[in-house]
Formats: structure tokens, sequence, C-alpha cells
């Protein structure tokens, strides 16, 4: 009798388990300390191997492109009990957990909106919870019970933000923060972060990034570079904060243009810096800058993963910052101040006319570069990596072009005219390093997890020349790709298509596992195969940019392989235990929640559908 009593109040017990927290993926990075870690165990270790798509549900029609480097959308959920909130495309979406049925769907008048995702906002005693999202320059809010418009929020529902923006609002307590999508010119709007009042959408504070004269920062903007200056700017798609400390972390990119910048010398606060700001008001507290006069689109898109360390016996609170750079910087979160060490080292100057170069850049002490930072003939692939027709292939490239690389922040070479062409090889590439992805952190652990790729850029610095297509058009000089490309090669797969193959040795992508007690690297595992490659060397990687996720269950789970699954490791380990086929590449943050069933499901976005697992 008892055992039918506890099977009849299955369902009820389980609906309240899944109103838990811990069953909710309320924010892009699951919580405002970005840790992307679900306490969900029912996928495990064991059970991984078992899960199967139950549901889809398409973003885009086949023809449409979205508004992202790659045309693909970059969307990561969110859930609060049960329903799920996305945007795709041209409109905002709520969806049942449990099968992907829509509960409402709200149509953007002109346009689309943003799409990585929306935010979620609680709401008060006075105040309905509600779904953000941006729309070029316009903040929206929705009722997040109906998908109607809220006329309670700025002026019948929309934020005029001046400044568009094409990331997800970060929502901390009663604050809403946005960054700016400026673009890579040199001249145009200002960068800056913006907070927003949830409840009525009224403007709370404004942090400049490229400081005026008397502020904090002004002095590394020489003859006057800070005037009128775009670029360093919040263009990833989420911040993170000390909730118990009241701090906000942004991450800025590089100051607009990205390859050249002899018409702003100095170090150029804050591009590429972490900066730490009151939450309440934006006032400024610390800052710490990753690269200095960035000339390689090192941008540091992704927000840090705040995390507790122990160091000497003692509590430590942390955070662990990399992007495009490939060295990851773990700092105490209340100082700026490195937990391992920073050496400023010497690194080589360029040739460029009127170029200003920074004669040193930091370098953390621990944990070693995460991606390839430099290449020698000796780096080359060789027949045993892939096979002896790539690896004459690849030889007879570096035989036919004079390469230059001289470690890391290897300088643009200038190209005079009619001289001979030297080609410079940047690692990492503007996509290499981590991009966009940023980490996720186990709290029990202590380890933070990235992806990272090894894709250079090539080409030269030159002074612009009529009928060719620059990226900046008020610069006098101009990096262009030149004729080498990505430094790859093709080769034909089994079913004779040409597909490029790197001409560096592998593995070409991992997915590392950094444990930031003691700043080592606790585990690194290759990310991707390459099926044009023979059996048995196609453990190789190959990936984009999208980041990890983690899980109590002592799993990662991550996509990003160009092919096309989405895969799950284990956590202490970093055994590969299970790889889901997508029909396209998973170019996004996976998430896990559970549903109001009681079972556990795990999502990512491949390319313009929304691809949910659970076990069977």
């Amino acid at each position: 009798m008892r055992i039918w009593i506890l099977l009849a109040l299955a369902p009820t017990l389980l609906a309240q388990n899944a109103k838990t927290p811990g069953a909710d993926w309320p924010m892009f990075n699951r919580d405002l300390a970005g840790t992307r870690y679900s306490p969900l165990t029912q996928i495990t270790t064991r059970s991984v191997a078992t899960l199967k798509q139950v549901w889809s549900y398409s973003l885009q029609a086949s023809n449409f492109r979205f508004a992202t480097a790659s045309g693909m959308s970059e969307l990561t959920p969110v859930v609060v009990n049960g329903i799920m909130y996305i945007s795709a495309q041209t409109r905002v979406t709520a969806l049942d957990g449990e099968n992907g049925q829509e509960v409402w769907r709200y149509d953007v008048a002109g346009g689309q909106a943003s799409p990585r995702g929306v935010a979620y906002w609680a709401g008060d005693r006075q105040n309905p919870p509600r779904i953000l999202f941006t729309n070029g320059r316009n903040l929206i809010a929705l009722n997040a019970k109906t998908g109607k418009v809220d006329p309670g929020f700025g002026r019948e529902g929309t934020v005029d933000m001046v400044v568009p923006y094409n990331g997800v609002p970060t929502v901390f307590k009663n604050i809403v923060l946005v960054g700016a999508s400026t673009g890579e010119r040199e001249d145009g709007p200002p960068g800056n972060t913006r907070a927003y009042d949830a409840r009525t959408g009224s403007k709370l504070w404004e942090f400049v990034s490229v400081p005026a004269p008397g502020e904090i920062g002004h002095e590394t903007w020489l003859d006057n570079g800070w005037k009128n200056r775009s670029g360093t700017n919040i263009w990833g798609w989420y911040m993170t904060a000390d909730e118990e400390r009241g701090i906000v972390y942004m991450t800025f990119g590089a100051p607009a243009a990205n390859y050249y910048g002899g018409d702003r010398p100095g170090a150029n606060l804050f591009g590429n810096s972490i900066v730490a700001v009151d939450a309440a008001t934006g006032k400024y507290k610390w800052h710490f800058q990753v690269v200095h006069h960035d000339l390689w689109d090192f941008d540091l898109p992704p927000a840090p993963g705040l995390v507790d360390v122990t160091r000497g016996g003692k509590n430590v609170p942390a955070l662990a910052a990399i992007g495009k750079s490939g060295y990851m910087f773990i700092l105490d979160r209340t100082t700026g101040k490195s937990l391992f060490g920073v050496e400023e080292r010497p690194v080589p100057k360029g040739d460029v006319p009127g170029e200003w170069y920074s004669p040193t850049q930091p370098f953390p002490l621990k944990p070693p570069a995460l991606a390839r930072t430099s290449l020698t003939h000796a780096d080359l692939v060789t027949a045993e990596d892939t096979t002896p027709e790539h690896a004459k292939a690849c030889q007879d490239l570096w035989d036919k072009n004079v390469f230059y690389n001289a470690g890391p922040f290897t300088p643009w070479l200038f190209h005079a005219p009619d001289a001979p062409e030297r080609v410079t090889l940047s690692f990492p590439g503007a996509t290499g390093g981590a991009s966009w992805g940023g980490v996720a952190s186990d709290p029990k652990s202590g380890y933070v997890f990235v992806e990272t790729k090894d894709s250079p850029l090539t080409g030269w610095v030159e002074k612009k020349r009529d009928g060719i297509r620059y990226e900046n058009a008020n610069l006098p000089y101009d990096r262009i790709n030149g004729t080498v490309g990505s430094f790859s090669v093709p080769i034909r797969d089994a079913n004779g298509r040409s597909v490029n193959v790197p001409c560096y040795r592998p593995p070409w992508s991992r997915i590392i596992a950094i444990d930031a007690n003691t700043g080592d690297i606790a585990w690194q595992t290759t990310l991707g195969t390459n099926d044009a490659l023979p059996e048995g060397k196609r453990s190789v990687g190959g990936a984009g940019s999208a980041g990890p996720m983690v899980t109590a269950g002592g799993l990662v789970f991550v996509g990003a392989a160009q092919d096309n699954r989405l895969r799950a490791f284990d956590s202490k380990s970093g055994k590969e235990l299970w790889a889901g086929q997508l029909a396209r590449q998973a170019n996004a943050v996976p998430m896990t929640y559970q549903a109001k069933n009681g079972k556990q499901y795990v999502a990512v976005t491949a390319s313009d559908t929304l691809v949910v697992f659970s076990l069977p």
C-alpha cells in the first residue's frame, strides 16, 4: 500500500521538484557569476550515453542569415518554471519545455530580435515578470506570461538606447545592463555600457569606455586619439556580477580600427580590459588590461567567470577571464590583482609607418597559453598527422611564401608597393583562442572549462590602394589577407569534395579544464573530428566559437565542433562520453533544465534549429 501511495504521488512530487531553483536556467550563463553550472544530476556520467533527441524548433526560414559573423543563430535559451524563452529571427517565443509547443509568440515589428537570446526579470509587487530583449537600438519588455508588450516599461514597452546592442541584456536585481554594437569603424558612436531601471526603463548610469580628460585612464590615449573613438565596447552578449558585493564585471573589446592604431597611440584604456564597477551607480572600482594597444583584433568578448578558490588555506573570491589572445587571467575579483602573477614581457615591434607599438604585453605566469601563439617550420603538419599529400602541399605552401611569425603578439609587417611579399602569420587569429565562447566553472572542484581553437590570421598592412576594398575607409593604412588565406590547403574527402585542412600540427581545437586553485591545466581533450582524413587520423579537432556548460552530474557539454555534434565529457577526467549528431554546427552555448514533468533536458542551437535531448 505504501509503495502504491508513493507511485500515485510521484507526478505531484516531480512537479514540485521542477519548481526548485536548480530546475531553471534563468539567464544566458544560468547565474550572474557566469558559472554555466547546473546542479541537476539526473543525467550523469553513467546515463549520458543514452541521451536522445526528443524535440526541435526551427528558428528561421532556410534562406535567412542571422545578424552574426557566421550567419548562424547563437541563441542560448532561458527557462523559468518549465517555460523556455527564445529569440527566433523576427519573433520572440515562449515554449513548453517538455515538448517545444508554443505558449505565445511576439512578432517584432521591423528588424529582428537579438540572435543571442532574451533576458528574464522576475518582476515585483507592481510589475509582472518580463522578458527583455534588444531589437537594434530598442530595448523591449514583454509580459512573460502573455507575450504582450508591457506598457509600464519605457515608452509603451520600448526604451530607445540610441546606440544599438545585439547581445542579451544582463539583469542584476532591478537593473538592466547593455553593451553597445558599434561596428569596427574607428570613428562613430561610443561603446559605453548603459544601465536601465528594470521597472520603469529609465536610464540609471552610463560608463564611459574611452576616458576623457580628467578621467581614469585618459593618459593612455596620446595625441588626442580618444576623441570620437568608437569600438572599445562590450559587443559580447552578457556580463557577470558578484551579487554579494554588488560588483559588475565588464569586458571591453578593442578600440577600432582592428589592425592599424597610428591614430590612437598609447595603451588605450579601457580597450581589451576587464573593468569592475559598482552595480548601482556604475562607479569605477578597478581594471585589468589584457592587451595593450591592440593591433590584432584580440577582443575580450566573453565576460569573466566567477569562481571561489583556495589559496594558502584561505578562500579567495576570484574570476577567470579569457578572450581571443589565448591567455587566461585568474584575478582576485575584489581587487583585480592576479592570483598567480603577471609579467610585462617585451614583444616584437613592427615597421608600419606611423604606428605606435606597445613595448610589452601582459603574460600570466599560470596557466600557460591555452591556444597556439607561435609557429615555426617545425610546427608544420606531417604525413603521420594527416596524409602524405596534405603534408607535401603544406610544405609547398611554406616554400612558395616568406612567412613571418615572431611568437606571441607578432606585429603585422608593412608591405611597400612593388616590394616582395612577406606574409605575417598571427596566432591566434581574430577568431582564435576562446573567442566569445567564454568559460564554465564547477564551484565544487574549482575547475574552469574553456573551448579554444588554433586558427590563424594571415596577411600584411599596406598603404591603401585604389580599387581595393578595405575594412576602414578613413585610415591611411590597413591589413589585407594577402594570398595565403587561413594557412590551409584543400584535400579531397571520401566523397571527392574539396575540404580545406590546416597546415599546422593538430589538435586544432580543444576543451580544457584549468584548476583555478593552482592555475594548472587539469586535463585537455581534442574537440571535434575531421571526416575528410583517413580512419585513425580524424581526431584532430576543428571548432567554432561556442563555449561549454557543466553540471553536477559530472558532465561538461560543448558543441562548437565543425563535425556537427554536441558532446559530453567527464568533468573530472576529460574523457568523451557521448556525442549527439546534429544537422548543422552548434555555434552556441548549450544549457540544461528540468521541465514540469520532472525530466532533465539538454538544449543547444544548431545553426538555425533549437535541438533538445533527454534520457529515454
